[in-house]
Formats: structure tokens, sequence, C-alpha cells
């Protein structure tokens, strides 16, 4: 693949990001489908103005919400994003909150998470001996600090911490599965980061994830049931628009923070994480080499 584009930040969208596509919110250069050894990924774009390049990806579709969580090809997006030169990505999600204190619409910027997922392909080393990365931390640092500024910067609230805990999908969470959740300690609910994440971290990326609050989980507050909205009356009208509002702003943060990443220092060790194995002569420096081939 001939790779013609310069931008080392990706950006992950999430649930409306295909909106912001539709609308005209965001727009780039239509690079397309990306064939992969596991798949094609999503349509990328590649977006430049006078101060930022990045590359941009819808992660349940380019029209619509064509994919469910459990069935987003994660290795195909990942590896597609690192093909195209990309050295960091910062996604967005919109999971339910299990924590009584966010508020719907807020921006979390969560620092670990809990994977409650299952049959997912969540390697990029199956079967092979290598791939025992450390998760601490989960999230990369120095994209967290450059979303934090650039937040901060920019006037806009966030909570800076918190645990997401990944479910299988698509079907929502039962009340004592999420007083299960809490139990363990999360925050937030939701279904897309894992693999994602640790696909990333695979692949020297840095991966960093910005959470909105879409609604509150089951049992969390009172909802009674309403046919044929969304998550059938567990969010409200009000809520809907907090929501609406909070994706609204999600063009103007990641041209931001595009513009930020591409000065700041990188001060992080996710480029080195499978040092150990480049030492060990397991792998060499062309990373296509290192990925089992399905």
């Amino acid at each position: 693949m001939v790779n013609n584009t310069k931008a080392s930040l990706a950006v992950i969208g999430g649930s409306q990001a295909y909106d912001l596509l539709l609308s005209g919110c965001i727009k780039g250069k239509r690079l397309g489908e990306i064939n992969t050894p596991y798949g094609r990924s999503q349509p990328v774009y590649f977006i430049r103005d006078a101060n930022a390049e990045m590359l941009f990806l819808s992660r349940h579709g380019e029209k619509g919400y064509g994919v469910t969580a459990p069935f987003v090809n994660y290795r195909a997006n990942i590896y597609a994003l690192k093909e195209l030169g990309a050295k960091q990505i910062v996604s967005w999600s919109g999971p339910g909150a299990m924590n009584e204190n966010y508020k719907i619409g807020e921006y979390v910027l969560i620092d670990d998470i809990i994977d409650e997922t299952h049959g997912r392909e969540s390697t990029f080393y199956k079967h092979l001996g290598i791939g025992f990365i450390r998760q601490f931390p989960v999230f990369c640092p120095t994209l967290r600090e450059s979303i934090l500024h650039t937040l901060k910067f920019l006037g806009i609230g966030i909570t800076g911490k918190g645990v997401y805990v990944c479910t299988q999908g698509p079907r929502l969470e039962t009340p004592a599965e999420i007083r299960k959740y809490k139990l363990y300690g999360g925050d937030l609910v939701g279904m897309t980061l894992v693999p994602e994440v640790f696909l990333a971290k695979e692949l020297e990326m840095c991966y960093a994830s910005i959470c909105y609050v879409t609604n509150y989980a089951e049992g969390i507050a009172s909802r009674p049931f309403k046919a044929g909205e969304l998550f059938e009356g567990l969010a409200t009208d009000s809520d809907r628009e907090a929501v609406r509002s909070a994706v609204a702003l999600f063009p103007q943060i990641i041209k931001k923070i595009a513009e930020n990443s591409s000065q700041q220092k990188m001060t992080c060790q996710c480029q080195s994480l499978m040092e150990r194995y480049k030492r060990r002569g397991d792998i060499g420096p062309d990373w296509h080499s290192w990925v089992a081939m399905p």
C-alpha cells in the first residue's frame, strides 16, 4: 500500500460519528476501506487543515449504525490505521453511567477498563508465543494529558478518571449485572473499547478514549419502558438532547487534539511495548511480520 498521508494521529468515532460525516461537520479526503489480512476496515478519511492533520474512522459505519459492537472488525480497523502511518489513536465512546455522580452528556477520560466480553478476536498474536503486554497504564498517559489540556483550553469540562466496563452486547445489561459491575468498581458500562485498546497496544500505538455519558445504566435511575424509543425509554428526551450537544463538540475537540498532539513530547512507553520480543529476536523491526495471519 502506498501511503501519501502524513497524519500520525487517528480518531475512531463512536456512536453518531456517521451523522457528523453525513452532515459535513467532519470531512476530508475519503481513502475508503483498507484491505488487511483480517478483512476490510471501515472507510478511512484523511483530514487536513491549516493546523492539523488526522485520520478518521467511524467505528460503527459510514452512513449509519451499520455494525454493532460485538461484530466490529477491530483488528482490521487498527491494522489499517497502523498501515496508514498512525502512531496515536483517540477514540470516543458513549457508555451508560453506573456512577450516579456523573451527568448525562458529561465527558469522562477513563483511566482503567474491565473486560466482560467473550468470543471476540482480541489479539494479533493468535497461536504465537508473544503478546504478554503490561496493562498499567491501560491508556496512554501522553494522549490523556493532551486531551485534558485540550478540553481545558476549550473551556469544556471533563472528569479525568473512571473505570469502563466493556460488555459483550448488543443487548443491554440486566440490573443484577449492573450491581455486579458496580461492586467491581466500574463507573461506566459500554461495548466498544475491548479489544480496540489492547490491539492498538500490540502494535505499539498510543491509545486513549473520551467517553460521553449517554444514559444511566439499568437500575441506576427509574425509567419506564417506552416502546420505539432509544433504549426503550432508558434515555429521556433531555438525556438525548444532552448527548447531541456533547457529540456536536467532537469536531472541534478532535481538531484541537490533533494540533496539540503534534507539538507534544512523547513521554510514554507505548512505542516500546514489544521491545522484550525484539531483544530476544522473536520479532524484527517490521511490525507486519509480528502478526499472525488468519
